[in-house]
């Protein structure tokens, strides 16, 4: 017999038949979605399976052109591509989207598979452990230019080096598999800025602008916390899931469009196309970290449901934000709105120097709304 101390009560029988209810719920999600599941655990694993024995050799770090995105094609990139292509073209249930190679679609297609096949393409090719296998799903509709993030019901995401994979079905909650032990989330409790460990990545981005947007962030936390360049966004993602991690934030896509001179900067650097991330980038990890509890929105403090989840015409790049809980992200939404106040009165047109500092000129941007 288990003795409560007085005073104290333990769950009651309503609140019992509440949590098996939503358990079963929960459970039901995943079995209506068995078969596709298995489908994408399928595919992660075989092109993990292809691309592991080409992390840090030399020849991974060849360039093979540039994809659908703008961004360089590595040779460890074609790899895993090859393989995506060798086991989907043979499936006219499902069309897909990958960075390289666009929208392969076929009109009796079920389902459309949002496939990065290395998110981490760097760290791959130097043989770091930040890279990973990303699949979103979302059901097939021939109009795919409706599809919005909030489509998405499956998100799969395995790691390449390791034995890691995180995979949630919307409205089921998220499996955490490491090493072969299912484990829960661990969300941190963080909220205050000083000692929060977090990552941000600088591929693509204009060095100074960004820093001046995150400078703050980056100062607080530089002692009693830390800051993490970890070149993946799917990994960073899935690292505030395990609690190694606080927060993620990409605040590159805002900056690009509200400020003119800065989004200039991004096409320079982007050798004419803006690299910040693609649906493809954050589709799967989003709705991981949201099932599994994390707040996630863009860096203006909005949702990602209603963005594109192909993009067209060049467009189609999100910023986001994914922290371990809403007190944190308020905080950080707080700061990243002084950062772009800091970046307008920076980089402004006709200012000393196209984007020396100009003293007490402080420009207020388009707010969060």
């Amino acid at each position: 017999m288990v003795y409560l101390p007085r005073g104290r009560r333990g769950p009651s029988k309503r609140d019992l038949v509440r949590e098996r209810t939503v358990q079963l719920a929960r459970d039901n999600v995943w079995k209506e979605n068995e078969e596709i599941t298995h489908t994408v655990s399928e595919l992660c694993s075989e092109v993990r399976s292809a691309v592991r024995p080409q992390l840090g050799k030399a020849s991974a770090k060849g360039h093979e052109g540039r994809g659908a995105s703008g961004d360089t094609t590595f040779s460890i990139d074609e790899v895993a591509e090859e393989k995506v292509g060798g086991i989907l073209d043979r499936r006219d249930d499902i069309a897909y989207y990958t960075e390289d190679r666009g929208l392969v679609a076929d009109g009796n297609a079920r389902w459309l598979l949002i496939i990065d096949p290395i998110d981490g393409t760097r760290p791959a090719a130097a043989g770091l452990e930040s890279c990973c296998v990303s699949v979103a799903v979302a059901p097939f509709r021939p109009d795919t230019g409706s599809l919005t993030m909030g489509d998405v019901f499956l998100g799969a995401v395995l790691e390449i080096k390791n034995e890691a994979s995180f995979t949630a079905v919307r409205g089921g909650g998220v499996r955490i598999d490491i090493d072969g032990s299912l484990l829960e989330p661990c969300l941190s409790q963080k909220s205050s800025l000083n000692d929060i460990f977090w990552t941000a990545g600088y591929r693509g981005r204009p060095a100074e602008p960004l820093t001046t947007v995150i400078a703050e962030l980056i100062d607080l936390s530089s002692v009693d916390g830390g800051y993490f360049d970890l070149g993946s966004a799917t990994y960073s993602i899935t690292r505030v899931v395990t609690g190694q991690m606080d927060l993620y934030v990409d605040a590159g896509q805002r900056m690009a469009e509200q400020n003119e001179l800065v989004r200039d900067m991004f096409l320079e650097i982007g050798h004419g196309a803006i690299l910040n991330n693609y649906p493809y980038d954050l589709a799967a990890a989003a709705l991981i970290a949201s099932e599994a509890g994390a707040a996630v929105s863009d860096a203006y403090g909005r949702p990602l449901d209603s963005y594109p989840l192909i993009p067209c015409g060049g467009g189609g790049q999100l910023s986001s934000v994914v922290s371990a809980n809403s007190a944190l992200h308020e905080a950080v939404l707080d700061r990243l709105d002084m950062g772009m106040i800091r970046l307008a009165a920076r980089y402004r047109r006709g200012g000393a120097g196209d984007g020396a500092p100009c003293a007490g000129e402080a420009g207020e941007p388009a707010g969060r709304g």
